[in-house]
């Protein structure tokens, strides 16, 4: 890749300003909340550092500023993971 950078779909930002660096997932009504740190995010997915033990799921809703996007998991290393929209 020339100078070290790499191709994406989407440019990503770090959360900075306004834009809060938390967030809720939300697998389903009965399970409960899981809170996550916004490591990066960008129009088709964000990168997440998820807090606690409890197991990650493969599809959920992350509420991040008010705005709730249907997530789907792609990699995950160890509690970060990377989620697309």
């Amino acid at each position: 890749m020339p100078n070290g950078q790499e191709h994406r779909r989407f440019h990503r930002v770090r959360p900075s300003g306004l834009v809060p660096k938390t967030a809720t997932m939300f697998a389903d009504i009965k399970s409960p909340a899981s809170s996550c740190t916004v490591v990066d995010i960008s129009a088709g997915g964000a990168c997440l550092d998820v807090f606690g033990s409890a197991p990650i799921p493969r599809r959920f809703t992350l509420n991040h500023g008010g705005t709730k996007k249907s997530c789907y998991l792609v990699w995950q290393k160890g509690r970060r993971i990377g989620v697309a929209f």
